[in-house]
């Protein structure tokens, strides 16, 4: 179809609102949608086209031969014909949702002895359960009930023609019914236990972990208690508690959807967060395809997403959005449905829109700061990071933290926190909590997956005593430093990334605001601990004049210790509530 051609069917069209649809219907037994748009005015719109506003509209407009109208009595209603068109033709230049097969199932194969296996492809004929949301949780329950009830997590060809156990035998994730170490009637009933479990039945896992936790507390094995503790923490929530994560919308049965939308890069993502009565329940990024004139404007891709999204959904109550949609008819049908539609700018709210930001931004490799940060050290992946830190007063109440960030996403289920050995010496209590970390994974202590890398707060000489007990324990992950810039160092304000040869790494601002997140979320997590220890000892604070009790938590709780409080600056003294230029004065000349 050319511009004339175009010209001619507007001529003929209403004036009225309505949906058009730019068809190719030569050699195609049905008609063929290429793109599908609604108006005000269509014979208006349509005519538009005569004049192509970019390349991609103008191969459209030269593919189709017909234009189909329908017309509505409103905009907002051909806001959702739209909508629900696109959907059901899937036209190829328009912005639309495809599907979503990326949540995990758990399945038990069907075989008389059924294997259980996170999957995405379920088998034929296997007992599936699922989606879920979060696949670090489902790998923590699958691992407690392997150890529980001793379920195979191997290959049907690994499982045959065995004259022995396997290793997860040995290690007890395996009753091992390939050698009859168990009756095909005893397996029967622990995978029964296991499917009650999924349907709903929490203490099928909940009460024998439990019970293993209180042995454990029993005979002063209080690592193996701590580690019970937190699986059962995940168990006990797997079936529906969630993170609270709105706060002024949290009544019971309240719905808060939170969208991000993210263009740069080269996929154009929306991320949405789903909460009910105020906590999280739904993480969500539906794969998009998107024209190429929408790639660039958050706003147009938030327009042409939410009518597609929630035309068969039920609405939420609140909508959070980082901006305004493009389209104002948008935000008319929302309010028209009772919808609160909000768009903050500070506060509780504002935050989750950044949060919903961050998760958009966390698809493909070329916006993921996870996947910068591993390309820039040269390691495979930045996958899961943790972060390590210690804290103290003077060398008392030394503790030390190890955070976890998951795709550049705080994973505080991840979070441990270790008292150490009281000194001052800071290299001497990373050292310590690093080999605590690496000696519990080694041996199978830990429940967590080993991380991708390992980022130590501090300068180099943390970084070798971290590196010295990475060695010593034999575990095979990388780490690096990152550091405050140091005098003259031409970005002395800034931080930077130091590497296992001592050598300063440049990292891509997305990968340097990823450590930063991390050393600062480790920091905190360390000097909260710290804080419930502190207060019963006594700090070479005490010994200066002007300086105290509150003075004393406030210095503490900005620098986390002595050490570094003796390093902060004057001003950086002064920056803090109840420290004036003489008290900060005499902080220096004291400390």
């Amino acid at each position: 179809m050319d511009s004339a051609a175009v010209r001619d069917l507007a001529a003929d069209l209403p004036t009225e609102p309505g949906v058009y649809q730019f068809q190719a219907t030569a050699d195609h037994e049905d008609p063929r949608v290429l793109y599908v748009g609604k108006a005000l005015d269509v014979r208006d719109r349509v005519r538009s086209y005569a004049d192509p506003r970019s390349e991609r509209i103008e191969r459209m407009v030269a593919a189709a031969d017909d234009v189909e109208v329908a017309v509505t009595d409103t905009e907002t209603q051909a806001l959702l014909l739209e909508a629900n068109l696109i959907k059901r033709h899937q036209p190829r230049y328009n912005v639309r949702l495809t599907d979503d097969k990326s949540y995990p199932l758990v399945q038990l194969t069907d075989h008389e002895v059924p294997r259980i296996e996170i999957t995405r492809d379920p088998a034929e004929g296997a007992t599936v359960f699922g989606p879920f949301t979060s696949r670090g949780d489902l790998e923590t329950v699958v691992k407690a009930i392997r150890e529980l009830y001793g379920l195979r997590g191997c290959s049907d060809h690994k499982y045959s023609g065995r004259e022995r156990p396997c290793l997860d035998y040995e290690i007890g994730l395996c009753s091992a019914p390939c050698t009859g170490e168990i009756s095909p009637a005893a397996y029967a009933e622990d995978v029964a236990a296991a499917r009650r479990f999924f349907d709903g039945e929490t203490g099928a896992v909940a009460d024998p972990l439990r019970r293993r936790m209180s042995a454990a507390a029993q005979e002063q094995a209080f690592e193996r208690a701590a580690a019970l503790r937190d699986r059962l923490e995940t168990v006990e929530a797997f079936h529906g508690e969630g993170e609270r994560v709105v706060s002024g919308h949290g009544e019971a049965g309240r719905i808060t959807h939170v969208l991000g939308a993210a263009v740069a890069g080269p996929e154009p993502t929306v991320a949405v967060l789903e909460s009910e009565g105020g906590k999280l329940v739904d993480r969500r990024r539906p794969p998009l395809a998107v024209p190429d004139d929408a790639r660039q404007d958050p706003a147009s891709l938030l327009a042409a997403f939410v009518p597609q999204y929630y035309a068969e959904r039920r609405l939420p109550d609140v909508l959070l959005l980082p901006e305004e949609p493009a389209d104002p008819e948008v935000r008319e049908w929302l309010e028209a449905e009772d919808v609160d539609v909000e768009v903050p700018g500070a506060g509780r709210q504002a935050r989750l829109v950044d949060l919903a930001l961050k998760n958009a931004r966390r698809a493909g490799p070329e916006r993921d700061p996870a996947a910068a940060l591993a390309d820039a050290l040269g390691i495979d992946s930045a996958h899961r990071v943790e972060g390590f830190d210690v804290s103290h007063a003077g060398g008392t109440a030394t503790v030390g933290s190890n955070v976890v960030a998951v795709d550049g996403v705080e994973h505080t289920d991840g979070y441990r926190r270790k008292k150490l050995p009281e000194g001052n010496d800071d290299p001497a209590a990373m050292n310590e909590l690093l080999s605590w970390r690496a000696a519990r994974a080694v041996e199978g202590r830990d429940d967590r997956p080993d991380p991708d890398l390992l980022l130590i707060d501090g300068g180099r000489d943390q970084l070798d005593a971290a590196l010295s007990a990475v060695e010593a324990a034999d575990w095979n992950v990388p780490a690096v430093a990152i550091a405050k810039g140091e005098v003259g160092d031409r970005d002395a304000a800034g931080d930077r990334i130091i590497d296992e040869r001592g050598d300063r790494v440049d990292v891509p601002e997305e990968a340097m605001r990823l450590c930063q997140r991390v050393r600062d979320e480790a920091h905190r997590f360390a000097v909260q601990y710290h804080q419930t220890l502190r207060d019963e000892v006594s700090t070479a604070l005490d010994e200066v004049d002007g300086v105290g009790p509150a003075t004393r938590t406030a210095l503490l709780g900005r620098f986390g210790s002595i050490e570094s409080i003796r390093d902060a600056s004057q001003a950086e003294l002064e920056d803090v509530e109840g420290v004036g230029p003489r008290t900060a004065e005499t902080l220096l000349e004291r400390l």
